[in-house]
């Protein structure tokens, strides 16, 4: 399974119910027809176009009693689906 999670954001939501997009986070190995087979098979719904690409991650520092912590945000990649027109995706119907 090359999916990780879907994107449940204000601005993906939105998307979905406009444009039919719909955002996931993927493994960084996999590949668009990979991850065009694996939403079709779970969500049962025809796509119709896939874009990837890799959200690097944001250095980050605060500053505390011992000093200044420095770090980085992990990177992963993120697809983002088109379904066919009609067809949707309800991230909510197992809750």
């Amino acid at each position: 399974m090359n999916i990780i999670h879907p994107i449940i954001t204000e601005k993906m939501n939105k998307q979905g119910g406009s444009l039919n997009k719909y955002g996931f986070v993927v493994r960084k190995e996999a590949t668009k027809h990979q991850i065009k087979k694996d939403v079709e098979k779970l969500y049962g719904v025809q796509v119709i176009d896939v874009n990837t690409f890799i959200k690097r991650g944001k250095r980050k520092s605060r500053n505390t009693k011992g000093g200044i912590l420095r770090g980085k945000e992990s990177s992963y990649k993120k697809a983002i689906i088109t379904v066919a027109e009609g067809s949707k995706i309800d991230f909510y119907s197992n809750i």
